[in-house]
């Protein structure tokens, strides 16, 4: 039985994916449980899938091979967006929890146990990574503009939502299994807006959801542009309202 499964979303990522998949591989082989990673690539134009290609061969597992974690590759039917990415590989992944990083590694893997733990010990079933519980664990910081953005995104999630989490954006969260084969089914939002979108699932279906500081930097390369993205992120919040007016989060669609 696989314990766990780490999904990494990809588009465009030749110069990163490389890196990060060394780094979370020499993470997982260290580990004392079964693990799966499941890069999936959101139609990239680049050489995204040929780098992750090349890992495969490696990492296909036989019978006298277990304790090294797997890998596999998915493809997006072209480029959909972040959320389409995760909850595909959510939905792919075979781990006890699964988990959901960045391909920048903006979160490092020395806070993984953070989000691991709790689940682990039965004490919750959705733990999220935040930037915003204790800002000292911020390295590198991104622009205040940014930062001033994402504050006033958070109180806007809170009035559509009244989801009370400091940060819903940061993309390092963690699902026991059970949770996330009942939240994602049920998400509709396809672009960096399906945050909040599967945390308001998840309050709604009665999980245990807990906020837990990490660390984190930003990494220069984002693709969320700094007016554009927060705009449409804004539209995606008052998607979620209107979703849950309209019953759309309902188990039994």
């Amino acid at each position: 039985m696989i314990h766990l499964s780490i999904i990494i979303p990809a588009y465009n990522e030749e110069y990163r994916i490389g890196k990060t998949l060394d780094e979370t591989f020499r993470f997982l082989d260290g580990q004392p449980f079964d693990s799966e990673v499941i890069v999936v690539n959101d139609g990239s134009r680049d050489r995204t899938r040929e780098v992750v290609n090349g890992y495969l061969s490696s990492r296909l597992v036989s019978g006298d091979q277990t304790g090294r974690s797997q890998l596999r590759l998915l493809d997006n039917p072209g480029n959909r967006g972040k959320g389409y990415s995760v909850r595909s590989g959510m939905l792919d992944g075979r781990g006890e929890i699964l988990l959901f990083y960045d391909a920048d590694l903006s979160t490092p893997l020395s806070e993984v146990e953070k989000v691991l733990k709790p689940i682990s010990e039965d004490r919750y079933d959705v733990v999220i990574g935040s930037r915003a519980l204790d800002r000292s664990l911020i390295g590198t910081h991104q622009s205040n503009l940014r930062e001033l953005i994402g504050r006033i995104g958070n109180l806007v999630q809170y009035i559509f939502t009244g989801l009370r989490f400091r940060d819903t954006q940061c993309g390092f969260k963690a699902f026991r299994r059970e949770a996330a084969e009942r939240i994602f089914p049920l998400q509709q939002i396809e672009g960096f807006g399906f945050d909040p979108e599967i945390l308001f699932i998840a309050s709604r279906q009665k999980w245990r959801v807990l906020e837990v500081a990490v660390r984190w930097n930003h990494v220069e390369g984002s693709k969320v542009h700094v007016i554009g993205t927060p705009l449409k992120a804004l539209l995606e919040v008052i998607t979620i309202r209107l979703n849950s007016i309209r019953g759309r989060y309902e188990e039994s669609r």
